[in-house]
């Protein structure tokens, strides 16, 4: 039996997002974007450097205030939901100084778990994810991909409708990027909904079931994967997909 944390039936999507920009230091960094996005699937930002994708992310999930704009969470129904039940995982993730397994019990304690419950809990997610050979190391310790893994680990462990992922393979080797896109394939799966920037078009293909393009700010194109791919609808995604440099 899991604990309380586990994905209640009433999910907080659809989240809405309604011209949403941000300024930072006298530059306007994203420009009016309006989007929604329902539950399921993976939905990758992709776009050239600078063009607002982490700075997107990072506005979704709280950790920065829009300059103007809304983000909105709701619940089934329409009703307002006070609770955040949405994770981050960033390109470069932070590590507490404590071991592999430590990591995941003090991410449950935190929210809530007994100390007992969340032990059970992160030696489950540790042995399903793959990294129970890890859990006593230091976290900080571990390799680039393995910190990624464990990041990730972290995030689902705590059953979030929502995980937003910010580069989660940049500068890992082919190795390390397939165990990677094997847990987020698995999350999909198994219904939590995955919103990711990537610059890797291959894994954008693989995983997205929807693109959004960005550039300059702006959101320019939000398409199916497959028809972005095949057939792109503004000059400046065909110039990008074949290998343009679009600023």
């Amino acid at each position: 039996m899991r604990g309380d944390l586990m994905r209640e039936t009433s999910s907080i999507l659809p989240l809405q997002v309604c011209g949403l920009s941000c300024e930072i230091d006298g530059a306007r960094l994203l420009e009016n974007v309006s989007l929604d996005v329902a539950t399921g699937g993976l939905t990758a930002l992709i776009g050239p450097n600078g063009a607002g994708k982490s700075l997107f992310l990072r506005l979704c999930h709280g950790l920065l205030a829009p300059t103007s704009g809304t983000v909105a969470w709701q619940l089934d129904g329409g009703r307002r939901s006070g609770k955040k039940r949405h994770a981050m995982v960033f390109q470069h993730p932070m590590m507490l100084r404590r071991s592999v397994v430590d990591n995941l019990i003090h991410a449950l304690a935190t929210a809530g778990e007994t100390r007992g419950e969340a032990r059970r809990q992160a030696v489950a997610a540790l042995e399903r994810f793959g990294l129970a050979p890890l859990a006593k190391r230091p976290a900080r310790n571990l390799s680039g991909g393995e910190k990624q893994r464990l990041a990730i680990a972290r995030a689902a462990v705590l059953h979030p409708d929502v995980i937003f992922l910010d580069e989660p393979t940049s500068q890992l080797d082919p190795g390390a990027t397939r165990q990677i896109e094997r847990m987020l394939t698995e999350l999909i799966a198994e219904g939590t909904t995955l919103v990711m920037a990537t610059h890797d078009l291959g894994q954008a293909r693989r995983l997205a079931r929807r693109i959004l393009y960005f550039s300059r700010g702006r959101l320019i194109e939000d398409a199916p994967a497959e028809r972005f791919f095949t057939n792109p609808a503004s000059p400046e995604a065909r110039a990008f997909l074949a290998g343009e440099l679009v600023w």
